[in-house]
C-alpha cells in the first residue's frame, strides 16, 4: 500500500494523493488553493443576489461592489501579510508582487472589503447598514469555502495533537514547518509525518455554523447593520480561539501579540457595542462619523434621477391641471357673473313695468 499524503488517523480516515495543482493551462499551473477561493466567490455572489432580490433590491449593485471588492481585497490581503512578515520581504521588494507563492491573510481582505463597502455606498447614495447586512451571510459563506484552499497547500495548522481530528501531511510535503510540529515528527508507512490540528477545518466549520445562524437570524432582524455586526461578532470570536492555536501567527511589531488575535477581540467588543447601542436607538457618533452620510435609503444615482424626472413631470402636470381647473373657475364666475346681471336687469324691467302699471291705474282713478 502506498503511504497516504494526508492521514486523519483517529477517524480512519486516508488520502493517498491529494495534489496542490488541479490542471494546467499550457505551462501555467492551476491550483486547488486558486480554486478554492473562486469557487467560495462564486456561492458568496449568488447568495448575495437572491438576497438582494428577495429584499426587493437592485441585485446589480452588488454585482458591480464584487468587482472592486476582489480587486481591493486581494490588495488587502496582500498587504496585511507582507506589513507583518516585513522581515521576509524588505530585502526583495519585488517578491511582495509574488501572489502565486502565497501570503494572502483574510482580515486583510476583510479590512478592505469593509472599506470598499463604506466608499461603495456613499458614491451610489446606499444604506451602508443594509447593504452590508445582505453582504454579511455570503462573506462568512465564502470564507468557509475558500479555507479549504489552505488544507490543498497544507497550511493554516496548529500544534502537535492527539485527539479525534489530529491531521498527518507528509513532511516533505510542508513549507512551513515549526520546531514545536517537528519536535514531534510520526513515523508511519516508512514516511515521516506530522500530526497537527487542523485548524483551517476548525475555522471553516465554524464559518459554516455562522452563516447558519446569519440566515436563520436575518428575517428576525429590529435594525439595519444586525447582520454585518453580528458576523463581526461571531467570526471574531471563532477566530480569537482559533488564532491561539495555530502556528503560523502574524505578530504585532516587537510583541508575542497575535496581531489577528488582538483585531478578534477588538471586533468582538466593539461590534457588541454597537449591535446593543443600535438596539436601543442610542446614536454612536464615532461609527455614525462613517457610515451614516450614507444612510440615504436604498436608492443609486439612477433612481434618484429617475424620481427627480418623475417628481418635475408631476409638478408640471399639477401646474397644468391647475391653470385648466383656474380658468375653468373663471369661466363659471363670468357665467354666474352674466346670469347674475342678467337677473338684476330682469327685476328692474320688472320695477319699472309695475311703476307704470300703478302709474295708469293711479290716472284713471283720478
Amino acid at each position: 500500500m502506498n503511504a497516504p499524503e494526508v492521514e486523519f488517523p483517529n477517524l480512519g480516515i486516508k488520502i493517498v494523493h491529494l495534489p496542490k495543482e488541479a490542471f494546467h493551462i499550457g505551462p501555467l499551473p492551476i491550483y486547488w488553493y486558486g480554486i478554492c477561493i473562486v469557487l467560495g466567490v462564486a456561492i458568496a455572489t449568488y447568495v448575495a443576489v437572491r438576497e438582494a432580490k428577495r429584499l426587493g433590491q437592485n441585485s446589480d449593485n452588488y454585482l458591480d461592489f464584487l468587482f472592486y471588492a476582489l480587486i481591493f481585497g486581494l490588495i488587502g490581503a496582500r498587504l496585511y501579510y507582507v506589513v507583518f512578515r516585513w522581515d521576509d520581504y524588505k530585502d526583495n521588494l519585488l517578491n511582495i508582487l509574488a501572489f502565486r507563492e502565497g501570503g494572502l491573510a483574510i482580515y486583510g481582505a476583510v479590512i478592505a472589503a469593509f472599506i470598499t463597502a463604506i466608499v461603495y455606498t456613499r458614491i451610489k447614495k446606499l444604506n451602508f447598514w443594509s447593504f452590508a447586512d445582505v453582504c454579511a451571510p455570503s462573506l462568512i459563506l465564502g470564507q468557509a469555502i475558500g479555507r479549504w484552499g489552505n488544507f490543498f497547500n497544507r497550511e493554516v495548522f496548529g500544534h502537535y495533537d492527539t485527539s479525534l481530528f489530529a491531521m498527518r501531511y507528509l513532511v516533505d510535503q510542508v513549507n512551513d514547518k515549526p520546531a514545536s510540529v517537528m519536535a514531534h515528527v510520526v513515523e508511519a508507512y516508512g514516511q515521516q509525518y506530522i500530526q497537527v490540528q487542523p485548524t483551517f477545518l476548525y475555522e471553516s466549520a465554524w464559518n459554516l455554523l455562522i452563516f447558519i445562524l446569519l440566515m436563520l437570524y436575518r428575517k428576525r432582524k429590529k435594525r439595519d447593520g444586525e447582520i454585518i455586526l453580528l458576523y463581526l461578532f461571531g467570526y471574531g470570536a471563532g477566530r480569537f480561539v482559533i488564532e491561539g492555536i495555530r502556528t503560523d501567527q502574524l505578530f504585532l511589531f516587537g510583541t508575542n501579540i497575535p496581531v489577528s488575535q488582538l483585531l478578534s477581540a477588538i471586533l468582538v467588543v466593539v461590534s457588541a457595542i454597537v449591535l446593543i447601542m443600535r438596539r436601543k436607538n442610542v446614536p454612536v457618533p464615532a461609527v455614525a462619523a462613517v457610515v451614516e452620510p450614507a444612510e440615504a435609503g436604498l436608492i443609486d444615482t439612477g433612481d434618484i434621477e429617475k424620481e427627480t424626472e418623475t417628481t418635475e413631470g408631476s409638478q408640471k402636470a399639477e401646474a397644468t391641471e391647475n391653470k385648466e381647473d383656474a380658468e375653468k373657475t373663471n369661466d363659471t364666475e363670468k357665467v354666474n357673473n352674466a346670469e347674475e346681471t342678467g337677473a338684476a336687469a330682469g327685476t328692474e324691467v320688472m320695477r319699472d313695468s309695475e311703476s307704470t302699471e300703478n302709474t295708469e291705474d293711479s290716472e284713471e282713478t283720478k
